[in-house]
């Protein structure tokens, strides 16, 4: 397992996280959280008032922000430029400004490097959008989540206050259409994945069947 990588792709809400984490303890792996990462990109962004309105102003700053992500699935901290933002990260305005800027080219290019050098030492469950079409498609393990549109606002609603189904519902919505028509590394099953919708489903059945599938390629 020490070289393993396994690939978790799917849109908000399909339960890459949880299931990911889940993985990651049961197989002794590291964990990386690629979707965080443009969260951060995107908090630090913010804090800097850059125009988030202008692809090119995100790409002149996008080499800046110095973003760690750390690998432990019981401990996914993530720092920029020293300051750990795990929770600035998950707020309202972030979220509303992530596909913006995760849209932007430079910012993926920059973010897809620091990837492949975390996942280069091996023995990690990656989790994204575009971990087994992009960052690593050589991966031996590939996984695409799905669920449907009221299981995932459900989850997503569950998870943040002040909101409600109906509008996660919505905003989920949103993001899917900007994530899977975005120019540059759009959100899509990559080739050899296997598609796993966790609507009827516990956490635990779903890694389970992970883990099955984990076996059966390694």
């Amino acid at each position: 397992m020490t070289g393993l990588v396994v690939a978790m792709d799917g849109p908000s809400g399909s339960g890459k996280s949880s299931v990911s984490r889940g993985v990651a303890r049961a197989l002794g792996l590291r964990y990386l959280d690629t979707g965080a990462m443009y969260r951060a990109m995107t908090w630090w962004m913010l804090r800097e008032g850059v125009d988030l309105a202008d692809p090119a102003a995100i790409a002149a700053r996008s080499g800046e922000p110095v973003i760690v992500a750390a690998t432990d699935p019981d401990a996914p901290a993530i720092h920029v430029d020293g300051v750990d933002v795990g929770g600035p990260i998950r707020e309202a305005e972030v979220t509303g400004a992530v596909s913006a800027v995760a849209a932007v080219p430079e910012v993926r290019a920059r973010l897809v490097a620091l990837q492949r050098e975390v996942i280069g030492a091996g023995g990690i469950v990656v989790e994204g959008r575009d971990i087994g079409s992009v960052v690593c498609p050589d991966a031996p393990v590939k996984i695409y989540l799905t669920a449907s549109a009221e299981a995932r606002a459900r989850r997503r609603s569950a998870e943040l206050a002040g909101t409600t189904v109906e509008a996660q519902q919505e905003a989920l919505a949103r993001r899917d259409t900007l994530d899977s028509t975005r120019k540059t590394d759009p959100l899509s099953m990559a080739d050899g994945a296997v598609e796993l919708d966790t609507t009827a489903f516990s956490l635990d059945e779903v890694i389970a069947e992970v883990l099955r599938l984990v076996k059966e390629r390694v």
